[in-house]
């Protein structure tokens, strides 16, 4: 009998088939306030590095976007003005009801012209060869089964001259700044989740899943080897979080 393959859930070892069950179980949970706590979790800092993201996204006006992961609809939010009415941006995320959080946040915000909404995995994403002029996957790839399968997918869907960001948290470059981290993450983080959403649980898996993600030269070989070029990564509040970027040429 072969052996049952196994991915991490934060630090525990699960069933390959069950991982995106599990998650998707903690972003039900957390949906809701999720926007609330990002920024509590990085008192705000998170927008800077999503709109450090649009810079290096090189986005303009007609330009189809891809925001996976898209959650809440912060990136979206924020390409809609800059394709304009010629171009088109797809909020997509495989949990419906982060996605049902940002459909309903960028209504509100008039932001619907130009905007689509599609629940999707990453890993098979269901558009055609050669479409999108940018993809963007802010603080969603840790949580994805097979990142390799996904970034080989995100490649198929980019059109020649598109590139591909990457927005995650990664490893600190200074083992000072890392340590306070750690503490952070795992002693404060999860009394926070537990005060404001009543989950500590989901915002422990959070800390883990951080853990357990590739660090920055790891994700830019796993870029590289999905056949995306000139590869580069920019460190963030000391690492804490990386920009990665790759173009298809």
């Amino acid at each position: 009998m072969s052996k049952q393959q196994t991915t991490h859930f934060g630090f525990t070892d699960v069933p390959v088939e069950k991982k995106q069950r599990l998650v998707a179980d903690v972003f039900d949970s957390v949906a809701i306030k999720y926007d609330l706590m990002n920024d509590l979790m990085s008192a705000g800092i998170h927008r800077l590095w999503k709109r450090f993201t649009i810079e290096k996204s090189a986005a303009r006006a007609g330009n189809k976007i891809l925001d996976l992961a898209g959650g809440t609809g912060d990136l979206a939010a924020l390409f809609s003005p800059i394709v304009g009415v010629n171009g088109q941006v797809v909020l997509a995320d495989i949990n419906d009801s982060m996605l049902k959080v940002g459909r309903d946040r960028l209504i509100d915000k008039g932001l619907i012209n130009n905007i689509e909404f599609a629940q999707v995995n990453a890993e098979a994403l269901p558009f055609a060869d050669n479409y999108f002029d940018c993809i963007t996957i802010a603080f969603g790839l840790r949580n994805v089964t097979d990142k390799q399968k996904a970034l080989e997918s995100m490649f198929r869907v980019l059109k020649p001259g598109g590139r591909l960001l990457v927005l995650e948290f990664s490893k600190p470059a200074n083992e000072m700044l890392n340590k306070a981290y750690d503490a952070y993450s795992f002693n404060l983080l999860p009394k926070i989740g537990k005060w404001i959403t009543g989950d500590e649980e989901s915002y422990r898996y959070l800390a883990e899943s951080i853990r357990m993600h590739p660090d920055q030269e790891t994700l830019k070989q796993m870029f590289e080897k999905a056949c995306f070029e000139d590869c580069e990564y920019h460190n963030l509040t000391g690492g804490i979080v990386a920009l990665h970027r790759g173009f298809k040429y």
